[in-house]
Order: C-alpha cells, then sequence, then structure tokens
C-alpha cells in the first residue's frame, strides 16, 4: 500500500518523543470514550438517561464520552461502569522502548547500626 503524505508526516512526527507520548495518550483516551459509548448505547440509554443513573449532568456524560477528554477519575469511571453493569479494569504494561524501570535514587545498601560498646 503506498503512503500517503499524512503517513509519511505522521511517521516524522512520531520521532519526537513528547509528540509520540502525545499521540499515545490520545488513542487512549479514544479507548475510553468508545467503551463508555458502546456500554452505554447497550444498555439502551441515552446520554441524558446515563446522567439521571450517576446523579450528573448530560454535560458531563458528553465529556466523558469524547476523544479529547483525558480528565476520567477512578471513581466516576467506577461510577458509570456499576450502571452499565460493566467493571473498570487498569492494565499496567511495560513500555515499548526497551529500557527497564530505573529508580530516582541509587540502590544503597543497608545496614543494622551496631551498639558500641566501651572498652575497659
Amino acid at each position: 500500500m503506498k503512503k500517503t503524505n499524512f503517513d509519511r508526516y505522521l511517521e516524522e512526527q512520531l520521532k519526537d518523543p513528547a509528540f509520540a507520548a502525545r499521540f499515545e495518550r490520545a488513542g487512549e483516551a479514544w479507548d475510553v470514550a468508545l467503551q463508555i459509548v458502546a456500554l452505554r448505547q447497550q444498555a439502551g440509554l441515552s446520554q441524558k438517561d446515563l446522567a439521571k443513573l450517576l446523579r450528573t449532568s448530560q454535560q458531563q456524560i458528553s465529556r466523558l464520552e469524547s476523544p479529547g477528554y483525558e480528565g476520567h477519575s477512578l471513581s466516576m469511571l467506577r461510577r458509570v461502569a456499576a450502571a452499565l453493569r460493566a467493571r473498570v479494569r487498569i492494565i499496567f504494561e511495560p513500555a515499548k522502548s526497551g529500557v527497564g524501570m530505573r529508580v530516582a535514587e541509587p540502590s544503597t545498601l543497608y545496614r543494622a547500626k551496631r551498639a558500641r560498646t566501651k572498652r575497659v
């Protein structure tokens, strides 16, 4: 398949680590939004219906279903899941860069301090 100008442009932009990180976060927000919409529709609810169940506004439901929204709180996602008879799962995966996890401090050997005794 022939690459479009956009494909080439995106490849170039993804070389920038900051852009790549923003691009990936946008994809994650898109996934959350699509899942909420799908569950709500399967339940046969409108945004307004779901808002009433959650005691919030239709605008808040619209925000949660917006691919650009990144303000999802775990507590709100749990409320949405409970109302839609679903569960929330969060999975942490290793970064694809192959770089191992690091700690902020260098490793230190800790030893118990010995009580000093006086020599007579």
